[in-house]
């Protein structure tokens, strides 16, 4: 279908949203996948509040120039879905790796995390990163493990006293 000339501005200008508020970006080749599998891929991808689009390679190069994501440039080549992630960089990564278990023809071109494109052989690496509720919980983690090893040190002198006085009196009452 040919668009014209405001149709592909409208188009650009919306990836270009997107690009903008993206933290992570994935290129992946689609063919062979079935038009049902893509269907499965996008209603996955908006439950994990993935942008997915198929577009043009010449509307998706003019949408990243000038951002971070302009080192997507030169994967841009054949049939390709462009997802973008606005919330956490390893979704995209964890939905293609999940995906590609159960459709193998699904194939990743590209990745771009913070500006610099990545191989996709570094796929598992960016789908391993935690989402921002595990990383949170982690440096909670971390912040308080200091407290509570310093907690256990004060109360230890008391609950040792503790268990020799309640062994002292097990001795008396066996006596």
């Amino acid at each position: 279908m040919a668009l014209n000339l405001e149709a592909k501005r409208i188009i650009v200008e919306e990836l270009s949203k997107i690009v903008d508020k993206s933290v992570s970006a994935l290129i992946a080749d689609y063919r062979g996948l079935t038009v049902s599998e893509l269907t499965e891929l996008r209603k996955k991808a908006r439950d994990h509040n993935i942008y997915l689009r198929v577009t043009r390679n010449t509307l998706a190069r003019r949408a990243v120039k000038d951002t971070p994501y302009a080192c997507l440039d030169e994967a841009l080549v054949g049939p390709l879905v462009l997802m973008f992630c606005q919330d956490d960089p390893g979704a995209a990564a964890r939905l293609v790796r999940d995906f590609i278990k159960d459709h193998e023809k699904l194939e990743v071109r590209a990745l771009a995390l913070g500006g610099q494109l990545l191989k996709a052989d570094q796929l598992k690496a960016v789908a391993s990163l935690p989402s921002r509720e595990q990383a949170l919980t982690l440096l909670v983690s971390v912040m308080k493990a200091p407290m509570t090893k310093f907690v256990r040190t004060v109360a230890e002198p008391y609950a040792q006293m503790v268990r020799v006085m309640a062994q002292i009196r097990d001795q008396k009452q066996a006596a």
